[in-house]
């Protein structure tokens, strides 16, 4: 009886050692979204996930057409750059421009009749021509470029990214996964950053990541210049596109669901105080 009490005491031990361990290893693997304030999990250091961002990226400008030398490609760079700007002011103001250190800024417009769009971490942004009619204007590109920008900022991809290690890969390294599995880790990496149509897996953002990009993405277009008005007008196009015979890639991973409109519509009068000032 003795023997065994001491033994049950050990496990006790070892069970709490190995939860206090759990603990600290998610306290220190988290990390706090801009505006939100949301605790988010965050297994993947910064620099690793852009430098993985940085080849994708390579890779995909490699073997997609890029359209240069016209007015939509100078309209996408010309916008980009004024989201940039008050992303960069945005996060100084805050004390967070730790969250973009070392990006290097690249915005293209890409050949392509899906009506889509994507960030990377690094500061790679796509917008595809098939989005174009969508967006109708600069200020309509500007609430998509503002909202996929927004996705970066907040970490979602990081955090869609540390999620899938976590189940399929049972929390392993990004290091060790790309060396143990390389393919896998690769498509989770394009899934969790919007490119999963490209390998045939799609993951969409959570209801509170959309959230959170569409209120980060307002003060980013209202920061540029950009009425954050026109954001309703732009869902309330994609949401008209859903119901045709084929629905926008777009909306594959980033929902429009009925309460969009109205969450937009409540983070409106702050967005505004951006503008007018």
């Amino acid at each position: 009886m003795i023997i065994k009490k001491a033994a049950t005491e050990r496990f006790g031990k070892f069970l709490f050692i190995m939860q206090s361990a759990a603990l600290v290893f998610f306290l220190f693997a988290c990390q706090t979204v801009p505006v939100t304030g949301r605790e988010q999990l965050s297994l993947i250091p910064s620099q690793q996930i852009t430098a993985l961002s940085q080849n994708q990226y390579q890779e995909f400008i490699a073997s997609h057409q890029v359209v240069q030398n016209k007015s939509e490609a100078k309209m996408v760079k010309d916008v980009g750059m004024r989201i940039k700007n008050a992303v960069e002011t945005y996060l100084s103001e805050n004390g967070m421009s730790d969250r973009i250190e070392g990006y290097n800024w690249e915005f293209n417009l890409i050949d392509e009749p899906s009506r889509n769009a994507w960030a990377m971490p690094g500061g790679k942004v796509v917008i595809y021509t098939g989005i174009l009619p969508v967006t109708r204007n600069e200020t309509g590109l500007a609430t998509v470029m503002g909202h996929e920008i927004a996705h970066v900022v907040a970490g979602h991809g990081n955090e869609r990214m540390s999620q899938a290690l976590l189940t399929q890969l049972g929390g392993q390294a990004l290091q060790a996964a790309l060396s143990t599995k390389p393919q896998l880790t690769q498509q989770l990496f394009m899934a969790a950053f919007g490119l999963g149509a490209q390998v045939g897996v799609l993951l969409p953002y959570s209801r509170l990541q959309e959230k959170e990009a569409d209120h980060l993405g307002l003060i980013f277009m209202a920061m540029a210049g950009y009425n954050p008005r026109a954001a309703v007008d732009f869902w309330q196009r994609m949401m008209a596109a859903e119901s045709g015979a084929s629905p926008p890639q777009f909306l594959s991973t980033h929902p429009a669901g009925p309460n969009r409109i109205d969450n937009i519509q409540e983070i409106m009068p702050e967005a505004l105080s951006y503008y007018k000032r």
